[in-house]
């Protein structure tokens, strides 16, 4: 009997995540706070201890934590670990620091991110790739395509093991159409790719390195600050110039009534009279009637000057205005890609296209956001306004941009920056998020937006991989099969040790995709021919169907992440 699964929080993701896993063929159950028409489901208090063991926690493999909010996954998680110490716990968190430790202080636990899990896959998708998940390969995630080959797909006739010689390219998934054969098999014997056949294939990430500011950038930069602190400070400038004016009129008026009053004196006195410190009043005390009646009226309206003067100069330096300067200083000129919605998400997109050395700039409502200041410390300009207004998104020189990216967690707000975005740049490539897949393929075919993708099916198979297989390297989704990519370590117990990696494909119908061994990398056909010996480390993929067996066999093997 298959070892049982709960799912736990059956919302967009979580209901994704519990139908992949009954396509699987896992016993799966859910547990649901709302009323759902569905075999296998329980509604019920999801931190409650009687729920949970309605749906058989002492006796569950595995438990999926997939509701959006973090404290009620913490309830459930110490409730589920006193029924249950020894259980496979999946968490799904947004904050990725608690996730950290969290892993590092419990056992059998692993904490996971929607935002985390698809940022990457949005991020490909704005430089132009057609990705439909990632592999985290040799410290780097590498983005997957799915290659459907039809009659005049370039790849049409060619040689599998063509493919699979590129160091750059690592083939995952095979699916002929006329035949019942596996990827190595199929490489081996040497087949060729015909119409119909579907590939699923992973590409070495290329590093793109900032370059550094020239000096006509930093000119251009200057400038384009210096023009925005004239539009935003004209109203502080005038006031300014209202308050030396009177200061010099006043000055004047008092050097002109007594030639024994000094300049300085004057100057001080008048100073002091308008801010109201005060200073060197017998300028003012043995003057006459007249001069004492403008005095006092300067009292007044120097008083106004100067409350109206430091409300202009404290909005200007520590408001907005101060960010906007700032920005325009720092925004890119040309091919530089906008994010718009500074979420869980957002942040993840901008973060990966700023670390893989693409310049970002990103709009965002709200001032207080969580990852406002994460994104700063990442030398990213954040502005603070609604994307869906035509001003900001010329404000961020949507004109000259590579990219833009509607990525809040507003359906409607995202379809509504997107259409902006259009109209001003019709030409410029631009993904769109939206929480429903299907919807989201159909508002792709009516708006010709680049792509529209939702996180939740995005992110779905590694959730689904990560319950049968325990912590995984990645995984992917052809047609109704899943499959999963993994490290394993070999030792002197394992039943791979002592045996050649050609074999065990076919045998095990996985892909082996390289080898660590002490001595080095094996990729290719390299690879193929190996042998196996303790302390190397086999990184393959295989059907989730078939994961069960392996993992159940060696789980201690399994490398964690």
């Amino acid at each position: 009997m298959k070892p049982q699964i709960i799912v736990c929080g059956l919302g967009s993701t979580g209901h994704r995540v519990f139908s992949l896993l009954q396509q699987q063929g896992a016993q799966v159950v859910g547990i649901s706070s709302q009323p759902l028409s569905q075999p296998n489901v329980i509604v019920g208090d999801l931190r409650s201890p009687d729920t949970l063991i309605q749906a058989g926690i002492y006796d569950a493999s595995a438990l999926l934590l997939m509701t959006s909010d973090d404290s009620l996954n913490l309830a459930i998680l110490t409730q589920a670990r006193i029924l249950n110490p020894r259980i496979q716990i999946i968490n799904r968190l947004l904050n990725h620091r608690l996730g950290s430790r969290l892993d590092q202080t419990l056992d059998y636990h692993v904490s996971m991110s929607v935002s985390a899990l698809s940022g990457p896959i949005f991020a490909f998708a704005a430089l132009g790739n057609t990705a439909i998940g990632q592999i985290d390969l040799m410290g780097r995630n590498w983005p997957m395509y799915e290659e459907r080959i039809e009659a005049g797909h370039p790849w049409n006739g060619v040689l599998l093991r063509h493919l699979w010689e590129n160091r750059d390219r690592m083939l995952i998934y095979y699916q002929s159409a006329q035949r019942d054969i596996d990827l190595v098999s199929a490489v081996q014997h040497g087949h060729k790719l015909e119409a119909g056949d579907r590939l699923i294939i992973a590409t070495r990430p290329t590093a793109v390195r900032m370059k550094r500011l020239s000096w006509e950038r930093r000119l251009r930069s200057f400038l384009a600050g210096l023009t925005q602190f004239r539009r935003q400070s004209r109203a502080a400038l005038l006031i300014t110039l209202v308050l030396l004016l009177l200061i010099a009129v006043s000055t004047l008026i008092y050097i002109s009534v007594s030639f024994d009053v000094a300049l300085p004196d004057a100057l001080y006195f008048t100073v002091g009279m308008l801010t109201g410190a005060g200073g060197h009043e017998e300028v003012a005390e043995q003057a006459p009637v007249a001069i004492k009646i403008f005095t006092a009226m300067m009292m007044i309206v120097g008083a106004g000057v100067i409350g109206v003067f430091y409300a202009l100069l404290n909005d200007l330096v520590l408001g907005s205005h101060f960010h906007h300067v700032w920005n325009a200083a720092q925004l890119p000129q040309r091919h530089h890609y906008i994010v718009c919605g500074l979420g869980g998400v957002g942040f993840q997109i901008a973060r990966h296209l700023r670390l893989a050395g693409y310049e970002v700039v990103v709009i965002e409502r709200d001032p207080n956001g969580r990852f406002v200041n994460s994104a700063r410390a990442l030398k990213m300009p954040v502005i603070l306004a609604d994307a869906s207004l035509p001003e900001n998104l010329i404000e961020a020189r949507i004109a000259t941009a590579a990219g833009l990216l509607a990525v809040t967690s507003d359906d409607t707000d995202n379809l509504e920056i997107a259409l902006a975005a259009k109209s001003l740049a019709p030409h410029l490539s631009i993904v769109v998020r939206n929480q429903d897949p299907d919807f989201s393929r159909q508002v792709q075919q009516v708006f010709e937006f680049e792509q529209v993708m939702s996180p939740s099916e995005l992110s779905a198979p590694s959730f689904a991989a990560a319950a049968l297989g325990g912590q995984v390297l990645g995984s992917g989704l052809t047609g109704h099969s899943l499959w999963v990519a993994l490290g394993a370590l070999i030792t002197p117990g394992h039943p791979f040790c002592g045996k050649q990696v050609l074999a065990i494909a076919q045998e095990a119908d996985l892909v082996p995709l390289y080898i660590q061994t002490p001595q080095g990398t094996l990729h290719g056909f390299d690879l193929l021919t190996h042998v196996l010996n303790s302390q190397d480390v086999l990184y393959l993929t295989i059907p989730a169907n078939k994961l069960e067996e392996l993992w159940r066999t060696v789980p201690s093997q399994l490398l964690p992440r």
